[in-house]
């Protein structure tokens, strides 16, 4: 067996991914990044030992992410090579969204914006600190605790009326691009009896407003209508209804793909394979 290996090894978190010859994704893995080397060869070891594969059925290893720059050489004797993150981060998202040009955002612990063509002509459009480190950080003051899990569950019970005030609130006039159910401000109407769930539900709110207003915003700027989301920010339950009122709004469209959570580390072993397939 030939298998590719795409390994992300971002802030808080690495994904791995490995690819058949024929560039299909046979199997995935994300672990908590307690630090880049430690994260990496436990990946590797995880799932190796959960797929049941060899050292000697991988090929080739794509490296990507803030975490990439610790490494040096080849692991393990495996050829090793290192995808720019911006790169990596397009490719993948076109590939999972079968776009053949978008702006591509990267929701991890903060937020990249890229534009992707097909191709692999991809350019940084600009970053946000606002993703998944906010979240937590907020969260983990806000209510009690920072585990992704935990949060979700909070803010699935939330009441997000108890936190932001919306245009209804605070007009009675309407207007095509503000109806009176979207969000003046966030955080602006806070409830003396607003409970963790509604707080996390704030959080979770904001921090999605954010990036569908820059996701806009860089659509805008590159001429184009449609936004792929990846990273694990982009499986937030909030997301779907989130993203849908952007599009309601703004008219660009949001595509959520399957297996959002592993673009990056998908696009750098796509990349890999492509680049020596020529």
């Amino acid at each position: 067996m030939s298998i590719i290996l795409g390994i992300d090894i971002g802030g808080s978190t690495t994904k791995i991914v490995g690819l058949d010859s024929g560039g299909n994704a046979i199997a995935m893995r994300r672990v908590q990044a307690q630090d880049p080397i430690t994260s990496l060869y436990g990946a590797m070891g995880s799932f190796l030992f959960t797929n049941n594969f060899q050292l000697s059925d991988v090929s080739r290893i794509a490296l990507t992410g803030v975490g990439a720059s610790y490494v040096e050489g080849d692991i393990y004797g495996i050829p090793t090579e290192k995808v720019e993150e911006f790169t990596a981060v397009g490719v993948g998202g076109l590939s999972l969204s079968g776009q053949d040009r978008a702006v591509v955002v990267s929701m991890g612990t903060g937020t990249a914006f890229i534009w992707a063509e097909e191709g692999g002509r991809v350019r940084h459009l600009c970053g946000s600190g606002v993703g998944g480190g906010t979240l937590a950080g907020l969260c983990s003051r806000l209510c009690g605790t920072r585990k992704y899990a935990q949060i979700v569950k909070l803010a699935s019970g939330g009441d997000i009326n108890n936190i932001d005030l919306t245009v209804g609130d605070i007009t009675r006039n309407t207007h095509p691009s503000l109806p009176f159910d979207i969000t003046a401000a966030n955080f602006g109407n806070v409830s003396d009896d607003a409970t963790a769930g509604d707080f996390a539900a704030g959080v979770a709110n904001m921090v999605l407003q954010s990036i569908g207003t820059t996701a806009v915003m860089s659509c805008r700027a590159c001429g184009c209508e449609t936004a792929v989301l990846t990273g694990f920010m982009a499986n937030l339950p909030q997301a779907d209804a989130c993203f849908a009122l952007f599009t309601r709004l703004h008219g660009i469209r949001f595509i959520i793909p399957e297996n959002a959570t592993y673009a990056t580390a998908i696009g750098a072993a796509l990349y890999i394979k492509e680049r020596f397939a020529r």
